[in-house]
């Protein structure tokens, strides 16, 4: 395929991740006025927001299978066409049952947007020989910081209904542009292939060894969800509750997060180029790992908003380079396998935590993440080989 071809499919699978990320923050900071509008308690709430990753969870696999079949470019278009209709469900809904119903069908869609864009991105990243799957999911987080902070703008002026209908009609205008390249296209076949790259010696998934590593990288992804979950739904509570942080700084603490692992996204490709896969992901996770324990378990605020920077700057390339190794190996089965953990891992995490606090402290709780990061390392050392360069 030409340079410019490949530029052109570049540039759409960018705004498509941008498009996910943008799509999804903007239904998250609304969820307190569809809790008030559907006159959920806290538990009716939280049972109707697992039809997210219930949705995701159950759709990952399917997907990988449509994208094999039919290709992931227009598995891509046509989920992130659900998922821009499926955004405008939940104002119309009156009751936590129909909200978890709707929720179900957007966490389908979500889900099987991002294995689709995934296995486009990861067949692009072999085709260019570059190390470039961190930046598509910087442009995730980056799409996402806007949406957030755009619907924070919206939301006193404009009812759910009115700001959730615009990213429907956004995110069909967005598609309709960027997905006209994608269906022009095929995904594009790698460049040229060696027999003496380590990965390559593993290509064929369909062997026990194959299989087992697509496991092991999405162990590492799940090592990664883990940390996000954590830091999403504990961070503030725990800056708040345990070092006594206003409620503005401890908003603060997911902001210092977020943004730093925007930025190690950004800069990730670079890093990448020099330290190769396995080097970034140890140094990533003994990062991580270093960084949680101090936001963890830090006697000051200021001390443990660095910790949760140094946290974010860790873990941003474990996960895009985990997804990345197992589309390598097994195609877009083995990115729904990676996303598949990965996502269970951002839903376990947060219960899991739950219930070590109430066992025996949030500060101790936290120090998981530190755990899985650690994890995470020790699995990149052991698969050095079968990673890469």
């Amino acid at each position: 395929m030409p340079g410019q071809d490949l530029a052109r499919l570049r540039v759409a699978i960018t705004a498509f991740f941008a498009l996910d990320g943008f799509i999804f923050a903007g239904w998250v900071v609304r969820i307190p006025d569809i809790k008030h509008q559907t006159h959920a308690s806290a538990g009716s709430l939280g049972l109707a927001l697992l039809g997210v990753s219930a949705g995701a969870v159950l759709t990952m696999t399917l997907t990988g299978r449509l994208c094999r079949r039919y290709g992931s470019h227009p598995v891509t278009v046509a989920c992130m066409v659900v998922l821009a209709f499926s955004v405008a469900l939940p104002p119309l809904t009156h009751s936590a049952a129909a909200l978890g119903a709707v929720l179900l069908l957007f966490g389908a869609a979500y889900g099987g947007v991002n294995v689709a864009f995934n296995s486009a991105a990861v067949d692009l990243v072999a085709a260019l020989r570059r190390p470039v799957m961190p930046s598509f999911h910087a442009a995730f987080s980056l799409g996402g910081m806007v949406g957030a902070g755009l619907g924070g703008l919206v939301a006193g002026f404009l009812s759910p209904t009115r700001h959730l209908l615009g990213l429907t009609l956004i995110g069909l205008l967005v598609t309709a542009v960027a997905g006209r390249t994608l269906l022009r296209h095929e995904p594009p076949a790698p460049a040229h292939r060696t027999s003496s790259s380590p990965a390559e010696k593993h290509s064929d998934a369909r062997g026990t060894g194959g299989r087992g590593l697509v496991v092991v990288f999405g162990l590492v992804a799940l090592c990664t969800a883990y940390g996000e979950g954590a830091m999403a739904d504990w961070g503030a509570l725990h800056l708040q509750q345990d070092l006594a942080a206003s409620a503005g700084t401890a908003a603060a603490g997911y902001a210092c997060f977020a943004l730093a692992m925007t930025l190690g996204r950004l800069t990730g490709s670079t890093l990448l180029a020099r330290l190769g896969r396995a080097r970034t992901v140890i140094a990533g996770g003994t990062v991580a790992s270093a960084g949680m324990l101090l936001g963890s378990l830090a006697p000051s605020v200021w001390a443990a908003l660095i910790g949760f920077a140094v946290t974010g700057l860790g873990l941003a390339n474990l996960f895009p380079v985990a997804v990345e190794r197992a589309g390598a190996l097994a195609g877009p089965s083995g990115v729904a396998v990676a996303s598949t953990l990965g996502y269970g891992g951002m839903l376990f995490g947060p219960p899991a935590i739950g219930f070590m606090a109430d066992w025996f402290s949030l500060p101790a709780a936290l120090t998981s993440v530190a755990a899985l990061a650690a994890v995470a390392t020790v699995i990149a050392v052991s698969t050095r080989r079968a990673m890469g360069g």
